[in-house]
Formats: C-alpha cells, sequence, structure tokens
C-alpha cells in the first residue's frame, strides 16, 4: 500500500534490485529501489540490509545514490553465506530490507592534495567519497590495489576522476607489481604533497596506511569494516578502540583517524566468529549441490 509521500514509491518497487552486474569473480555491483534512502545518504554513510525475512542483518556501504530515480548503488563482494546469497538474487527480485542511510557522513571539504589508498572491494567504498572530494575543489591521487587485475574494481571510474592513479597488484599482472602501501610510500618519499589521505580495505592494509603517513605527518581517515548487526549503537558489536576511548562504528563512523584506531584489537574482533561464519558458508554452498 502507497503512503502517499512523494518519494514512496510504494510496496511492490521498494527494495527491488532493477540492475546487476558482475564486476569480478564474486564481486556484484547491484542497484535496488530505496527513494528514501536515495534522498538523505551523503558520501561515507551505509545500509544494513536482509537477503530475507529470516537472514541475518548486514552492514553495506553504499556506492552511490540516484535521488531522482529514488536508488541506491550497492558493490559486495561474496565473502560469506549472507553476501552469497544476496549475489544469488536476480534483477527484478527484492531484498527483504534496505535500512538507512546510517553511520556519519565522511567530513567534505577543500583540503588541497587528497590521497585516496585502497585495497580490493575498499574501491567501492570510497569512489563515492572521492568524487564528492573532487567536486569540492581537491587535486586527487588514488592509489588502488588487489591481489590480481581481475579483482581490480572501478579503474575507469577512478581514472576519470583522479589527477594521478596509480595501480598495484600483488602478481604483477597490471600496473606495478607490489602493495598499495609500497606505492604510498615512495610517492610520500618522493616529496610529492599530500594534504589528506583517506583509506579503505582490509585491516593490515589500513594500519600500515595509517603508520605510514604518521610518519610524514598526513592527517588520515580509515573507513573501517567491524563486525555489525543493529547499526544503531544498541548491540555493541560494533565497537572500536579510537584514541584510548570506546566508539561505536555505526553511529560514531564508520570513518575515524586513523592514527588513532587500535587495528590490532579492531583485528582480533572482526576474526572473533570466523569458525560459525565458515559453517554458515559450507551450509549455504550445500544448498547450491542439494
Amino acid at each position: 500500500m502507497t503512503t502517499g509521500h512523494p518519494f514512496d514509491t510504494g510496496d511492490n518497487e521498494r527494495n527491488r534490485i532493477t540492475e546487476k552486474e558482475s564486476l569480478g569473480p564474486g564481486i556484484t555491483r547491484m542497484v535496488v529501489k530505496a527513494p528514501l534512502v536515495a534522498q538523505k545518504a551523503q558520501p561515507g554513510q551505509f545500509v544494513v540490509v536482509r537477503v530475507d525475512e529470516k537472514g541475518e542483518r548486514i552492514p553495506l556501504t553504499l556506492a552511490g545514490t540516484d535521488p531522482r530515480a529514488g536508488t541506491v548503488t550497492l558493490i559486495f563482494q561474496e565473502v560469506g553465506a549472507t553476501t552469497v546469497k544476496l549475489g544469488r538474487l536476480r534483477t527484478g527480485e527484492r531484498l527483504a530490507t534496505v535500512a538507512g542511510p546510517l553511520g556519519k557522513p565522511v567530513e567534505i571539504r577543500r583540503y588541497g592534495t587528497v590521497c585516496i589508498v585502497v585495497g580490493g572491494v575498499g574501491a567501492a567504498f570510497v569512489y563515492w567519497m572521492a568524487q564528492a572530494f573532487k567536486k569540492a575543489g581537491n587535486r586527487i591521487i588514488t592509489i588502488t590495489g588487489a591481489r590480481s587485475h581481475d579483482l581490480l574494481l572501478l579503474q575507469k571510474e577512478l581514472a576519470g576522476i583522479s589527477d594521478i592513479l596509480k595501480v598495484t597488484t600483488d602478481d604483477g599482472s597490471a600496473g606495478e607489481k607490489g602493495f598499495v602501501t609500497d606505492a604510498l610510500k615512495g610517492l610520500l618519499a618522493s616529496g610529492e604533497k599530500v594534504d589528506y589521505c583517506l583509506t579503505a580495505g582490509p585491516i593490515p592494509m589500513m594500519k600500515r596506511v595509517a603508520d605510514i603517513t604518521r610518519r610524514f605527518a598526513v592527517p588520515t581517515t580509515a573507513s573501517l569494516n567491524p563486525i555489525m548487526v543493529d547499526g544503531t549503537g544498541m548491540c555493541g558489536c560494533c565497537r572500536v578502540t579510537v584514541g584510548g576511548k570506546t566508539m561505536f562504528a555505526c553511529v560514531d563512523g564508520p570513518d575515524f583517524d586513523a592514527h588513532l584506531v587500535d587495528f590490532d584489537e579492531l583485528a582480533r574482533r572482526n576474526s572473533l566468529y570466523r569458525q560459525q561464519e565458515q559453517e554458515s558458508l559450507h551450509r549455504c554452498r550445500l544448498e547450491d549441490t542439494g
């Protein structure tokens, strides 16, 4: 039943998948009808989704919105049972829920030169933010990397907004062989002036980025990916230590001063339920072989 709100498309369209495409092995771009979220969301925020009525709640960073079309863009990697089930959905099908926008938007202002350092699917998290930094008048240096060329995301899009684009792969199949942190260290050591750095990706990578930029006195923000359940600060699962204080990524973040984040604690907390996650993924895959 339609509520009559000017941005409400009614129950038949809300949460419906309007577009879906594969961006690489196990990596999917999905456009979903969520008009109220699309109207309010800003770069850096996220949504909490459920695939079906009995499914778990998972946070997904918004990769963009189209307020006029009433849609949001999600890019995710199939690493657990829920993301595998999400990847099975087809265009025209609906998610059970799309709650948001949640979290604080990243602070967008004119710094001067902004360096974006991302690994793997982290490119999806920061692309919308990078667009906003560019629009604010910043010079953009992007360093993006992955294990191999087929896992690199949004290279064309990042190239379109970057004044300098550096690509790395662990195996040397694209760009420079090595890690994004090697490229970052080389960039800063060469004397390139960077006024602000934003990083997203695996926890060890973000920790290394923070170690490097700390030595060069570059203010750095990390977009964190802790375990999260309700997304409103009630469950406490996403707590992180920042500057010796307990913070909640869902309401205080998910973006924090990378030089103050306790990445070791974050890594330990993110691995707490690894066995259960693997068992759930195994059951999910058994359903496929049925």
